[in-house]
């Protein structure tokens, strides 16, 4: 049985030391991971898929109440029967977070107010939505914290309202009340995005890492040699294609564990931000930037990073480092 949101083959000797083979359903579907012990951790659903799923009701609730909707998720699995209340325009919809006892956005309230207008698709970002206090690699000073997989999954799903309640056009206002309480607990601060929560989501689905992440690494690691690690979806995807020979194995921030269960020559692979934390955890002290992202865009990047790889090299030979942005350029390696 493989996962289809991260392609991981789940061994025979995991699939058998469940009891009830039904219970494997939702872990087929994707909706679930599977650990080593035989015990079943449910994914939640990102902040990107919680606003989809209450825009969507706001839109349809202008043609009848509505307490359940199904949105396609960024990973083209369809999320169906997510819980909602939605009455005459205005829609709510909670976050689950699944088995991620680490999710601090768990259950918080999206509310969505959806107003029929003469055409086209409007979505307004309102209060609890964050907002970048300054200009960014990929975003502008003020511009809302949603990030673009999210907001593709958001405007796909009023649209599919849209359709069905036949209307020529409508506006959409999203908002989170506890946003910027929450956003407290979060790395919103230190990244320059103020007044709110990001909304979020790669693939559109929580996973619990604290709980299975591990396992899975270090059975897949444990009989295969020079693996590609990488750290997390993009480079998952950007690993697989410049190393298509290789195995590629999603370690998350388990940097040093994988590395330390891994054999033969290894490359580690993916977005700066993670990696280089790792190798060096004080990159970024003395440059003036506050993130490892905004540093990677600059011309400063390269004279920084370059010492930094080299150093690392030298101490762990066996281990290549690739580095690479969001779309899939490699901006700095290994000497």
């Amino acid at each position: 049985m493989r996962d289809p949101v991260t392609g991981f083959e789940y061994p025979a000797s995991w699939q058998q030391k469940v009891t009830d083979p039904r219970e494997l359903d939702p872990v087929g579907q994707g909706f679930a991971v599977l650990t080593a012990s035989g015990t079943i951790l449910r994914r939640g659903y990102t902040t990107g898929t919680t606003a989809a799923a209450a825009c969507k009701a706001a839109i349809l609730s202008l043609s009848h109440d509505v307490s359940r909707v199904t949105v396609r998720l960024p990973c083209d699995l369809v999320a169906a029967g997510i819980p909602v209340e939605a009455h005459a325009g205005h829609a709510s919809c909670r976050k689950y977070a699944g088995d991620y006892p680490a999710d601090v956005t768990a259950g918080i309230e999206f509310l969505a107010e959806a107003a029929a207008t003469p055409e086209g698709l409007t979505l307004v970002p309102g209060p609890g939505i964050g907002h970048f206090s300054r200009d960014t690699p990929r975003y502008r000073k003020g511009a809302p914290a949603i990030s673009e997989a999210p907001l593709a999954c958001i405007l796909a799903a009023m649209q599919e309202a849209l359709d069905v309640t036949g209307l020529s056009g409508v506006t959409v206002t999203l908002s989170i009340p506890e946003g910027a309480r929450v956003a407290q607990n979060t790395l919103n601060p230190r990244v320059g995005v103020t007044g709110g929560i990001s909304v979020l989501g790669t693939t559109g689905l929580v996973e619990p890492w604290d709980d299975h992440l591990g396992e899975s690494v270090r059975a897949r690691l444990s009989g295969t040699k020079n693996v590609v690690l990488t750290t997390g979806r993009v480079g998952l995807r950007y690993s697989r294609l410049i190393f298509p020979d290789r195995e590629v194995v999603l370690a998350g921030g388990r940097i040093g564990e994988a590395l330390s269960v891994a054999q033969g020559d290894v490359i580690l692979c993916g977005l700066p931000a993670l990696i280089l934390k790792y190798i060096e955890p004080h990159i970024l002290d003395g440059t003036g930037y506050a993130t490892v992202e905004e540093l990677a865009a600059a011309p400063a990047f390269f004279p920084v990073a370059a010492p930094v790889l080299a150093a690392f090299r030298k101490k762990y030979p066996r281990v290549r480092v690739v580095l690479v942005n969001r779309d899939g350029k490699i901006i700095a390696e290994s000497p």
